[in-house]
């Protein structure tokens, strides 16, 4: 009976509550995890923090599968990144308008 507990668990979480809301990234960490300079790094921050400020109002109007999909991809390596989940959101988007 305890095996299944954490399935439980995690069933009990309402997973469109978590995808209303941004996700928090660590832009610093992503950038410097992208290496080069101080300038580089102040470049990166500055377009992560842009892309964020974009996706902010727009989230919840981008499909909860591609936010789902979206989202798995652009953090499979560790440091997630604005900049290609807001890439890929919109990708995703075109998709679907394309294929009506």
């Amino acid at each position: 009976m305890l095996v299944h507990l954490p399935i439980v668990i995690l069933a009990s979480f309402s997973p469109v509550k978590m995808a209303d809301s941004l996700p928090k990234f660590d832009i610093i960490r992503e950038c410097r995890a992208e290496g080069g300079s101080q300038a580089v790094e102040k470049r990166c921050a500055t377009d992560e923090a842009d892309a964020r400020d974009q996706l902010q109002p727009q989230w919840t109007q981008f499909d909860l599968h591609d936010r789902a999909v979206c989202l798995e991809a652009t953090s499979a390596d560790g440091t997630p990144s604005y900049v290609e989940l807001l890439t890929c959101l919109e990708m995703a988007q075109e998709v679907r308008k394309s294929s009506r």
